[in-house]
């Protein structure tokens, strides 16, 4: 297995982020298949893309800020393994980035660090809210899934753009802080990152499903809704929520066998960069 251009070493134990694929769509009812290709084609693109090779070495397109972080690529997991794995990070201080795969996977690693975090701040980018309640254990229904493990009141959603009226009962039920790309539209992105970065505690987690993103630069995705936000803007957001530290992140729904050129793949192998070069850790 090739291994994401951003990681820098072999040794777990000197990591400070560590990358895992769990290529597992198995909970998704989406009709366009193939998320499951994700963790493989992201790391690909990561090496053809950020990658480049002078005079026999490496040379990495590294963010344009920031600092470089030790980063380990663990490979890719069963969904059966993420308690196990995802403990072993917890108990070893360090910062998991998953690549998903369908979005129910979410749950399992916010269960997983629950152990060890308790409750947490989840900064949650979709455009679907996934609060439905009718029924559990699925790609909708992540958020009711997690509340065990979450401090909604610290928590907040961006990009939503298309719920259903279940989830905008839960929504108002809860009084959970949802943030819409019209809002960003309105507002601008630096009076909506103070919104959030207030809102935030100090275990916080980030979930981010690359349909938050507008098609137009996001093609490559399970459920596609227009409207979305522009990728700088999602960017922006996530480096100054990583510039306060948070103690996990995924990036979930690509769909390669959707996607154009491989731009999403390429859009989440830059995220993750930007991402890590941005962090402070927990």
């Amino acid at each position: 297995m090739e291994k994401i251009c951003w990681a820098n070493t072999d040794d777990f134990d000197e990591s400070e982020f560590v990358i895992v694929g769990i290529p597992d769509e198995s909970q998704s009812h989406a009709l366009r298949k193939g998320t499951e290709e994700a963790p493989y084609k992201i790391r690909l693109v990561s090496n053809l893309r950020d990658s480049y090779e002078r005079n026999g070495e490496k040379s990495l397109g590294r963010p344009f800020l920031g600092t470089e972080k030790k980063v380990y690529d663990f490979g890719n997991i069963d969904r059966v393994e993420i308690d196990e794995v995802y403990d072993r990070i917890s108990r070893s201080s360090k910062i998991p980035i998953s690549l998903g795969g369908d979005h129910s996977i979410t749950r399992q690693i916010i269960s997983s660090m629950g152990n060890r975090f308790g409750k947490m701040s989840l900064v949650y980018f979709d455009a679907h809210p996934d609060f439905v309640s009718s029924t559990k254990n699925y790609y909708g229904s992540i958020i009711n899934d997690v509340l065990v493990n979450v401090d909604i009141n610290s928590s907040i959603q961006i990009g939503i753009r298309t719920p259903e009226q279940e989830e905008l009962n839960n929504i108002q039920k809860y009084n959970l802080e949802v943030i819409t790309p019209f809002d960003i539209q309105e507002k601008g992105i630096k009076e909506i990152t103070k919104t959030v970065l207030s809102k935030l505690g100090d275990k916080v987690y980030v979930s981010f499903d690359m349909d938050c993103i507008d098609p137009s630069f996001a093609p490559g995705v399970s459920v596609p809704v227009p409207i979305g936000l522009n990728s700088i803007d999602a960017v922006y957001l996530l480096k100054e929520i990583a510039k306060n530290g948070i103690i996990g992140m995924d990036i979930m729904e690509v769909c390669p066998s959707f996607d154009v050129k491989d731009r999403t793949s390429h859009l989440a192998s830059r995220i993750i960069s930007e991402v890590i070069y941005s962090s402070e850790g927990m």
